[in-house]
């Protein structure tokens, strides 16, 4: 097989596509440092650098308390997902049971409900069990997704059933090849799978401020989003800028956690996107 190399059009488009994506994160990260005011009148360049817009950020909402209520969803939620979902994947494409296909389809069907359709019997139900503004309704609802159900399912399809049968011709039991044999052959996939409901549960806002309303309870979104309220409501005459400022270094601080995943797992996710896109 010929091996044909990247020419320098190739990078240049590349160097080109790298610098259109990257560009609004620097200039975001930038102007988080400057003078509220400059940030308006002098949006392209970087002059005086300054942690005011961070200070008055700290001081004007609780983002601490917004990250602490995130990390605490996105561990409890992202576990039940990443257990629960990959064991149903699995007996999805390696069992046969009665009304397989059904159920698999009933499953396929709810991805097609957008999510504003659920908002209203969801919240009633929360309400009837007395989880409203608790962190059950935050981390129950939406635990097991249909997606990440589908993904699981094909990954493990791709794996040969006599991988499959070797095992259990060796003794093992079916949780042992689950964990021994299947686990390690869709670790890109897990790896996928991980990443994409990380940014979902980090990034989820709808029904966090459905679900809460109180200010201990209130995930990084919902604190973010009542940033702009309470910059002019805690200072008298707080301007255009200075919303900007403290937007900015929210933000900032914000996409960091998502990037540092990223940039960690990028070649697995990469990997595992390939890998749960094909069958056979």
């Amino acid at each position: 097989m010929n091996n044909t190399r990247p020419g320098l059009a190739q990078y240049a488009v590349l160097a080109l596509l790298a610098i259109v994506f990257l560009y609004p994160i620097w200039w975001a990260l930038s102007s988080s440092f400057k003078p509220a005011a400059e940030i308006i009148t002098s949006p392209l360049s970087i002059g005086e650098l300054t942690l005011g817009n961070y200070r008055a950020m700290f001081a004007d909402v609780p983002i601490g308390t917004g990250f602490a209520n995130t990390a605490l969803v996105l561990l409890v939620k992202g576990a039940m997902t990443m257990f629960f979902a990959p064991l149903a994947g699995y007996a999805f494409a390696k069992y046969d049971f009665p009304f397989k296909n059904l159920l698999f389809g009933t499953v396929l069907l709810t991805l097609m409900l957008p999510t504003l359709v659920l908002i209203i019997p969801l919240l009633l139900e929360m309400s009837a069990l007395g989880w409203v503004n608790t962190y059950q309704a935050l981390i129950l609802p939406g635990s097991i997704d249909a997606f990440s159900i589908f993904w699981m399912r094909q990954t493990i399809a791709a794996i040969p059933n006599e991988l499959i049968d070797a095992g259990r011709v060796d003794g093992a039991g079916e949780f042992g090849i689950f964990a021994k044999v299947v686990l390690p052959v869709i670790r890109p996939g897990l790896a996928a799978l991980a990443v994409l409901t990380t940014m979902n549960v980090y990034n989820d806002f709808v029904w966090p401020v459905v679900a809460v309303n109180d200010t201990s309870h209130q995930t990084l979104q919902v604190v973010l989003s009542t940033l702009a309220q309470n910059v002019t409501g805690n200072r008298i005459g707080a301007d255009f800028a200075t919303v900007w400022g403290e937007l900015l270094a929210a933000g900032s601080i914000a996409m960091l956690p998502l990037l540092v995943i990223f940039v960690l797992l990028q070649r697995h996710f990469i990997n595992g996107i390939l890998a749960g896109s094909v069958k056979g």
